[in-house]
């Protein structure tokens, strides 16, 4: 059986630690999605610091999720006090409960507001990939990945929700539950 590996990243207009009002308002709103998204059916786990202290992302122990690490075209900071960048890696059990929690709830609130608090720019903001039962996907692995989406497009090694691969690597359209109940997609 083969999970679901989601990498998503974006560079922010100001540093996690801004003490303005957009960032206080980025932190606030995505703590509640983020606490929903790991309610969602169809979520397995997240990465999450093996040490639960404070710090840098760089300087994290992120135990069997690997080194962090940021795609290359990340210019910014990497100091817990310049570091101006989001990036989350989690396992799915399916792509459909993975875009119903994304375009759901909180999340899509925040998804609303996100060039408030991110910079636009031309890179993919997230890639998906099957890996086999058990495997724990590394952050090397998701920056390699959305890499690879940016320079060569989506395949079954590297894709999106609108253009998306089944575990044995032929193409496949979405089912989420906003679709079956009749509603449009996002």
């Amino acid at each position: 059986m083969s999970h679901l590996a989601l990498y998503t990243f974006g560079t922010l207009k100001a540093p996690l630690t801004d003490t303005g009002r957009l960032t206080r308002e980025f932190h606030e709103t995505s703590e509640g999605a983020d606490r929903e998204i790991r309610r969602h059916p169809g979520y397995i786990a997240q990465a999450k610091p093996a040490d639960d202290g404070r710090g840098a992302l760089f300087d994290r122990d992120w135990g069997e999720w690997g080194e962090f690490t940021a795609p290359a075209w990340y210019e910014k900071g990497r100091t817990a006090e310049t570091t101006a960048m989001i990036a989350t890696l989690s396992l799915w059990t399916d792509l459909d409960s993975a875009f119903d929690a994304v375009y759901t709830g909180p999340h899509r609130t925040a998804l609303n507001r996100r060039y408030d608090w991110f910079e636009r720019d031309q890179h993919p903001g997230y890639v998906f990939w099957w890996v086999l039962d058990g495997t724990v996907p590394t952050w090397q692995d998701g920056v390699t990945r959305l890499e690879h989406l940016h320079a060569h497009g989506p395949a079954p090694y590297a894709f999106t929700f609108h253009h998306a691969f089944a575990p044995p690597g032929t193409p496949t359209k979405l089912r989420p539950a906003l679709h079956r109940a009749g509603n449009e997609h996002p």
